[in-house]
Order: structure tokens, then C-alpha cells, then sequence
């Protein structure tokens, strides 16, 4: 495509401020060079926003789930593994697990410390520790 654009005609020596092509250009540059930085700022802002927050989720349904496996074994250890507060803990426990694994389709082992994407806890698996 061809631009027509008016530059006046100038005597040598004569300057006149805006309207040269040189200012012209000068100043897309200086626009141009205005946005890009904000442009790629935003972007990459845009583009690792969903990453952490999957990686939160994990983090905190491991913890979950660590949080109830020592709740429980702390409470065997005080109280004996049929106590009230053991089985308050193992119930909390499978909540936890439940809880994964209705929302992202796997759970925690924290004795194994591992993940596991089979439905395959067992709920008694600490009565024989």
C-alpha cells in the first residue's frame, strides 16, 4: 500500500517542528517502543496466572490429608487406636481423601508419600500400625 503524505516543501535551512517525515517517524517509534513493553508485561501476566493456583489445589489437599494421617497417629498414641479421637481422626482422614479424589481424581498416601489415582485407601489401613 502507498501513503501519500504531505511533507511541505522546506528551503535549506529551514526547519519547521511535525512536519518532517523524520519527526513522524520518530514518534511511532516512541509509541511503538511505549507499548510493547506493557503489552508483553500483560501477556505474560495472562499466561502463568492458571499454573499455581492446580499446584496450590495439590499442595493443599496433600496437606489435608497429612494434616489428618498425624492428627490420627497422634491420637492413637495419647488415647489407643479405638478411642473416640482416634476414630474422629480416621473419619477426617477419609474425608480428606474423599475429597481429593471427588475432585481430581486422585489422593495422597502419606505413609507411602506418594500419589495414588486408584480408588484404593483402605479406611482401616491405620488400625494395624
Amino acid at each position: 500500500m502507498f501513503y501519500l503524505l504531505y511533507v511541505p516543501l522546506l528551503q535549506p535551512g529551514e526547519i519547521q517542528e511535525g512536519r518532517t517525515m523524520g519527526t513522524f517517524l520518530n514518534r511511532s517509534r516512541k509509541f511503538l517502543g511505549k507499548a510493547v513493553l506493557p503489552t508483553a508485561v500483560l501477556a505474560g501476566l495472562l499466561a502463568f496466572t492458571g499454573t499455581p493456583r492446580a499446584l496450590a489445589y495439590d499442595d493443599d489437599c496433600q496437606r489435608r490429608i497429612a494434616r489428618a494421617d498425624y492428627k490420627l497417629h497422634e491420637a492413637a498414641e495419647r488415647h489407643g487406636w479405638d478411642s473416640r479421637q482416634a476414630d474422629h481422626w480416621r473419619h477426617e482422614l477419609h474425608e480428606a481423601r474423599e475429597r481429593c479424589w471427588r475432585e481430581r481424581h486422585r489422593w495422597w498416601d502419606e505413609d507411602g508419600r506418594r500419589w495414588h489415582t486408584d480408588h484404593d485407601w483402605d479406611d482401616r489401613d491405620h488400625d494395624r500400625h
